[in-house]
């Protein structure tokens, strides 16, 4: 059994790769830490099965998967966190799931199902089967992980789930996005133009090239020195506009 590992946590693909080892008949073809990697992987290896992470930076499992329909996939596994917003659709369309965290014998009984479902089923239908989950995924309201309603955020192993609109600011740091939420703030890796386009265009707006404000926040605008503003939040919290994001943030609020 040709087996392509995807996840973005190294210990995660340790994990796996060490209870793999006891499998003779399982063979590690490629281990990626992203989606990329992953989309280039499963087109370069003939795998029989990926474990595919979904929680992923940038690209996340199911936009692994939609960028290769089309093209004659592998078995899915997907590894997850999500709780059960998102797995009552993996249980009607996908083949198998493992809910982190998972046991080793929770993997042995779905590398047991991967052996007779290789078996059983052809090409075909485990194309279908990934077709239905993605048709159902994208569609509103229908059971799936529609990113503009929940972030899935990695805190100590576990996944917290943050709705946009509790979220007060956000801003760039390194390779991450700090969400700022209440007296709370949260790391997810991330680029911020990437994260940006995962947002409510209607209530969040860039007034930085490092900040984007949640305008329903915003308390009141005061001028500084060439062009640029403080925003003041109801909080209290204030934040720099450069000139450059003045007239976006201005035409939102309704100012002049």
């Amino acid at each position: 059994m040709r087996v392509i590992i995807v996840d973005d946590e190294p210990l995660a693909r340790d994990r796996l790769r060490a209870l793999f080892s006891k499998e003779a008949d399982i063979q590690i073809v490629a281990e990626c830490g992203d989606g990329r990697e992953a989309v280039s992987a499963i087109r370069r290896e003939a795998a029989d099965v990926v474990f595919l992470d979904i929680q992923m930076p940038e690209l996340d499992g199911f936009g692994v998967l939609a960028q290769l329909k089309g093209t004659k996939l592998p078995l899915v596994v997907f590894v997850t966190a999500f709780d059960e917003f998102a797995v009552k659709a993996f249980e009607v369309h996908a083949f198998d799931y493992l809910l982190k965290p998972f046991d080793k014998e929770r993997l042995k009984t779905s590398v047991a199902r991967v052996r007779e479902q290789l078996k059983a089923a052809s090409p075909v239908d485990l194309a279908d089967k990934l077709a239905a989950l993605l048709e159902t995924l994208n569609q509103p309201g229908a059971g799936g992980v529609p990113s503009n309603e929940r972030i899935a955020v990695k805190l100590d192993g576990r996944v917290i789930f943050v709705r946009p609109g509790d979220i007060d600011w956000i801003e760039a740091q390194d390779n991450y996005v700090k969400l700022h939420v209440g007296r709370e703030a949260h790391l997810v890796r991330d680029t911020l133009s990437n994260f940006e386009g995962r947002l409510d265009t209607k209530r969040f707006i860039r007034i930085a090239r490092s900040t984007i404000v949640n305008i329903d926040r915003v308390r009141e605008m005061q001028p500084m020195f060439h062009g640029e503003y403080v925003v003041i939040l109801h909080d209290g919290t204030k934040l720099t506009m450069s000139r450059g994001y003045r007239d976006t943030l201005q035409q939102y609020l309704g100012g002049k």
